[in-house]
């Protein structure tokens, strides 16, 4: 079923003893906004998790396959469009016929690629969701046929998009030394493998502020449904609970809120709305180091007609 409305969210979630997500140019770090001492966490990362549930809930099967995964080889990812379709054999057929005598035979309707593209967005949940540029074809992927053809299926923009998780308050980075006492190699010296081995870092608390878009119109573009749209709510709410780690420590999603829209092109801005979500430390604490230490204000007065506001979690 189509999407017949805009929709805009609020994520709220948090990270306990724990690097969310961190800066491989800054020693692994947490990621940080270097003038305010904010935490952040990408978007990437967040899609990374929602895709991981995905696939774990869905076990990997059509229409919910991952095509951004872990040793996933991308161009063989979307070349398989063109042996596992019969409609893109068939439009190759045509498009080849057609190079062969323009003047006698009717150029093609409809691209191969565009074929493919239509395949992959079908088959893929995360590429109908946040989209992907398909646009690459290397000489591996000949191997699985139509050698003569490049073996690809454009870009695709999609209707979920994210932006970076911002931390509500200062984050403070901790670094722990870590030692280990078992050595790995019997041909050196024990004493010189055990010992200090390296670092961790960790935020001893921090709460997150995520906000999402979701379009109608490309989601009518890429084949995201109402079954889709659900399947990421429920991704949102429970992907860290299925992401855990000793590096990540505590993280849990503390908040969803959906503004819905009774139109495709929307009845309010998203920053309006977005501004009605409001967390912040509670009068008397200074240094949170719990969710408790938190209050959500949340104005629900004089909402703009057309928009509901639904509290998924919260």
């Amino acid at each position: 079923m189509n999407l017949e409305n805009r929709y805009d969210f609020v994520l709220i979630f948090d990270v306990k003893d724990g690097n969310p997500n961190g800066d491989p140019d800054a020693g692994n770090l947490p990621r940080v906004d270097t003038e305010t001492g904010q935490g952040l966490m990408t978007d990437i990362s967040l899609k990374r998790k929602i895709r991981n549930y995905v696939g774990l809930l869905k076990e990997e099967q059509p229409p919910f396959e991952i095509y951004v995964k872990e040793k996933a080889v991308l161009n063989l990812q979307h070349a398989r469009a063109y042996v596992d379709n019969e409609k893109v054999k068939a439009a190759i057929d045509e498009w080849n016929n057609w190079q062969k005598d323009k003047k006698k035979n009717p150029k093609p309707t409809k691209h191969y690629e565009d074929i493919a593209q239509q395949w992959v967005c079908d088959n893929f949940y995360d590429v109908r969701t946040f989209g992907a540029v398909m646009s690459t074809s290397d000489k591996e992927s000949d191997a699985i046929g139509y050698s003569n053809v490049k073996k690809r299926a454009g870009q695709v923009r999609g209707p979920v998009q994210l932006t970076f998780a911002r931390s509500v308050n200062p984050i403070v980075s901790q670094e722990h030394t870590l030692t280990v006492i078992a050595a790995r190699k019997a041909d050196k010296p024990i004493e010189s493998q055990i010992g200090i081995q390296g670092r961790k870092h960790t935020v001893p608390y921090g709460l997150y502020v995520a906000h999402g878009f979701i379009s109608a119109h490309l989601a009518n573009q890429t084949g995201f449904s109402e079954t889709d749209l659900e399947l990421l709510w429920q991704s949102l709410t429970n992907m860290f609970e299925h992401d855990r780690s000793a590096a990540r420590g505590e993280m849990a999603t503390r908040g969803l809120y959906v503004f819905k829209h009774d139109s495709k092109l929307g009845n309010a801005p998203a920053h309006s709305l977005f501004e009605r979500i409001n967390p912040h430390l509670k009068e008397g604490v200074t240094v949170p180091r719990t969710f408790k230490d938190y209050q959500i204000d949340i104005d629900e007065t004089d909402m703009p007609n057309g928009v509901t506001l639904n509290k998924i979690v919260g």
